[in-house]
């Protein structure tokens, strides 16, 4: 089974994984899977098992063929799933790049192999478009909740650039980040970007530091609980505001 080995590390460094990330995730030790990568060893069934859910690759593929060889024309790992997502039509194939995998797009993001890699999804409202979806972290677009996931469109000219609405931006300094955008009208070569939360300060950014532009269309968020007030549990709470308004005007100098 040597070509499984030569499977196991060809997925890997697709996906930018390090010997210790992937081991972690098949539940085995960084060494073993360095004997499996280098031939000493022969992956057992459950970790194939594993490497086939996640790379939705059969076990026949991973033990018979070589998955990385180019050379058969179709036959190859990637141009099958660019065939699969290519599968769906009058839908948009949205790529996900969840947290985990944000370092890994400031560096990939220009590689076709490295998005074709990313998990893919669809969405009915959209049709056909260039289409990307982020997950987000941090509270400064509450109330878009942090862990929401962002679909955006891909804008190929700033001059198409709408003042005030919201993007992904991918830049050299900043990263990935949720923001809206304000156009410096003193200065064509930098932009504002805005939180919709006022804690945090708007700061301004060089055009030429941003990479990807993507125009917010579809914001994806958990449902979260909503706690529920009683008419009695509404009375207590009036009622202790009172007290602390109260409480608050005798400490007052005219109180």
């Amino acid at each position: 089974m040597a070509i499984a080995g030569k499977n196991l590390k060809y997925l890997r460094k697709l996906r930018g994984w390090t010997q210790e990330e992937f081991a972690t995730r098949l539940g085995i030790k960084r060494s073993l899977l360095g004997a499996y990568e280098e031939e000493r060893a022969e992956p057992r069934t459950e970790v194939l098992e594993l490497v086939s859910d996640i790379f939705k690759v059969t076990l026949d593929d991973l033990l018979r063929t070589d998955i990385g060889d180019g050379s058969g024309g179709n036959g190859n790992y990637l141009s099958k799933r660019r065939q699969l997502k290519l599968s769906i039509p009058g839908q948009a194939v949205i790529p996900f790049v969840p947290l985990k995998a944000a370092a890994g797009y400031l560096n990939g993001y220009g590689d076709p192999e490295f998005v074709d890699e990313l998990n893919t999804f669809t969405l009915p409202m959209l049709a056909s478009g260039n289409f990307r979806a982020f997950e987000i972290v941090g509270d400064s677009m509450l109330p878009t909740p942090s862990g929401s996931v962002i679909v955006g469109e891909k804008v190929d000219d700033m001059d198409t650039v709408k003042s005030n609405q919201a993007y992904i931006v991918v830049s050299k300094t900043e990263g990935i980040v949720y923001k809206r955008i304000l156009r410096n009208n003193r200065s064509r070569a930098k932009v504002t970007l805005v939180s919709d939360n006022p804690v945090y300060e708007p700061y301004q950014l060089n055009l030429e530091d941003i990479m990807e532009l993507w125009q917010a269309q579809v914001v994806i968020t958990k449902v979260s609980p909503q706690q529920r007030y009683d008419v009695t549990s509404l009375s207590h709470l009036v009622s202790n505001l009172q007290e602390q308004v109260s409480a608050i005007k005798k400490k007052l100098p005219n109180g």
